[in-house]
């Protein structure tokens, strides 16, 4: 036996079901990734830590290895990505090829990656070390007294503090990251892709 809908009923079903298209839609457009929403976190950036609202990183520097002071007001304009490492941190240490190769595949005028060592030789530990392991993309920052890390409240090595344009920090991410992994550059790639 069949049953005609009246008009009515077709008219209610027809509602509900643009209703819920929207709503689909609505879920779409803010997915994490999607346009508008919050950045992709999946694979090896899954515990990547989102601080929202979004604040302004700390008023630090750090050094370069020709001795001067870098303030990381410097890369105004430009996302970037503070990494904290030691070469007696082995989870930093084997993070680090990575971290290369996003600098290789990402860096210029748009991002960059922040190498910042903590150890208290300073230089002439950490230099050493990149070039024995062929770490050729990254620009060497120094730290050997732990003010900038103590800026960043870091507690343990490594951390990863991803920075926007604006200067405010996007999230952190504690432990080591295949960083040239496709859903970590889909991360960095997202943030690049904000409207300054």
């Amino acid at each position: 036996m069949t049953r005609r809908l009246s008009s009515t009923s077709l008219i209610v079903a027809a509602i509900v079901a643009l209703v819920a298209l929207g709503g689909v839609a609505g879920i779409l457009h803010n997915r994490p990734g999607g346009p508008g929403g919050a950045p992709p976190l999946a694979g090896t950036v899954a515990h990547f830590n989102l601080l929202n609202p979004r604040r302004p990183a700390p008023a630090v520097s750090f050094g370069s290895v020709d001795g001067k002071d870098v303030a990381l007001t410097t890369f105004r304009g430009q996302v970037v990505l503070v990494n904290f490492w030691a070469t007696w941190c082995l989870p930093c240490l084997s993070e680090m090829p990575a971290l290369d190769r996003l600098q290789a595949k990402l860096g210029g005028s748009d991002f960059s990656v922040a190498a910042v060592s903590i150890d208290r030789g300073g230089r002439a530990t950490a230099e050493p070390w990149l070039q024995e392991h062929g770490i050729r993309n990254l620009t060497l920052y120094l730290d050997p007294q732990s003010r900038t890390a103590l800026g960043f409240r870091v507690a343990e090595l490594p951390v990863s503090v991803l920075i926007d344009r604006k200067g405010r920090i996007v999230g952190r991410m504690v432990g080591p990251a295949e960083w040239d992994a496709p859903e970590a550059v889909a991360l960095v790639r997202h943030v690049i892709a904000e409207t300054p």
